[in-house]
């Protein structure tokens, strides 16, 4: 798990903070940024996350673009979206551009961990079978 990187965008400061700092006391690796665009310049110079955990609701660019801008530029890697309130259309396309989780704020420290850890064993289990 020291090695597990993850990525959390989040415009609310706080929120930000809380997850990477439970992430951290849980042995992975984190850096946090406040929007889509940082993300995504963070993802350009250090590809090496493991898994992306962003906010769905963010000014200028929300979690789903930031996703699609991903997935087009080839990012393979887990992405977890989190919300305070999700429509039943923003759920259906994060479910086709295939989010690893979809959590709905406030949720528990423990659901969050579980998604990250459901993630990881999910890419190891498919880097093991490329293999």
């Amino acid at each position: 798990m020291g090695s597990t990187r993850v990525l959390v965008v989040d415009d609310d400061a706080e929120s930000r903070e809380l997850v990477a700092e439970v992430l951290v006391a849980n042995g992975y690796v984190v850096d946090s940024v406040e929007n889509a665009a940082a993300a995504r310049a963070a993802v350009d110079q250090d590809g090496a996350y493991n898994v992306v955990i962003a906010d769905v609701k963010m000014p200028k660019e929300t979690g789903l673009e930031l996703m699609r801008n991903l997935r087009q530029h080839n990012f393979k890697q887990s992405i977890i979206l989190m919300s305070s309130f999700m429509t039943g259309r923003e759920r259906e396309l994060a479910e086709q551009m295939g989010a690893e989780a979809l959590l709905e704020k406030p949720f528990r420290l423990t659901e969050l961990l579980r998604a990250v850890e459901e993630a990881v064993a999910k890419q190891t289990q498919e880097l093991g079978l490329a293999n």
